[in-house]
């Protein structure tokens, strides 16, 4: 039976929804600090996250460093991560920023969108999950599950990523950015598919636009 609601209470419901059905939210790429975060979400472009944490499980084990990735050439380290789609270009952002890191920001990750999305290959949904996860800094990254799912809901009209952001985070309190963030992509990835959704089992679905307009 679906129920009709306002966005606000919508979110309230889903808060509690979320919170109970994924209990621990957090990003799934694989991490021990802010600078390996930084180059498993430059290399997550049009990549899957397990496909990304084989990767730097073996890159990161000797090169977990901008110092130490800049001793890799542009072609080793080109076959350190060609199982990743679009290799070659990554390769190339990921040298420039581990250079740009250590001229520019003394080996160490800045914490500030503004100089984030200095580097090379990191684009605003880049500069979010680095400041949401590394710093714990308010921020509202959006991915495709993200963008999917929020409009599905009934939460943003998805015409855009940048305006889906604003959407969302104008909608929900700011307390809830990253964990929402992170609960909305564990729905994509359980129930709310690209393809097929799982509707019968979904949880959300009496507050579900998709689901009532379906």
């Amino acid at each position: 039976m679906t129920k009709k609601i306002n966005k606000r209470e919508k979110v309230e419901e889903l808060v509690e929804l979320f919170s109970k059905h994924y209990p621990e939210p957090g990003t799934a790429l694989e991490h021990n600090s802010s600078f390996e975060l930084l180059i498993a979400t430059i290399l997550s472009a049009q990549t899957t996250d397990v496909q990304v944490n084989k990767v730097t499980k073996e890159l990161f084990k000797e090169y977990n460093t901008p110092k130490a990735v800049l001793k890799l050439s542009q072609k080793e380290l080109e076959e350190k991560i060609n199982s990743i789609g679009l290799y070659r270009n990554k390769t190339k952002y990921i040298l420039k920023t581990c250079r740009m890191l250590i001229d520019d920001f003394g080996g160490e990750v800045p914490s500030t969108r503004k100089e984030l999305l200095k580097l090379a290959g990191v684009g605003r949904k880049t500069a979010n999950v680095v400041l949401a996860n590394a710093f714990y800094k308010a921020a509202f990254p959006v991915d495709t599950h993200v963008f999917r799912v929020s409009e599905r809901l009934g939460l943003s009209s998805g015409k855009n990523v940048n305006q889906t952001e604003k959407e969302l985070t104008k909608l929900i309190p700011k307390k809830y950015w990253i964990d929402f963030h992170h609960w909305l992509i564990d729905h994509g990835r359980a129930i709310c598919k690209a393809q097929n959704p799982d509707c019968k089992n979904c949880f959300a679905s009496h507050i579900c636009r998709y689901y009532q307009n379906n």
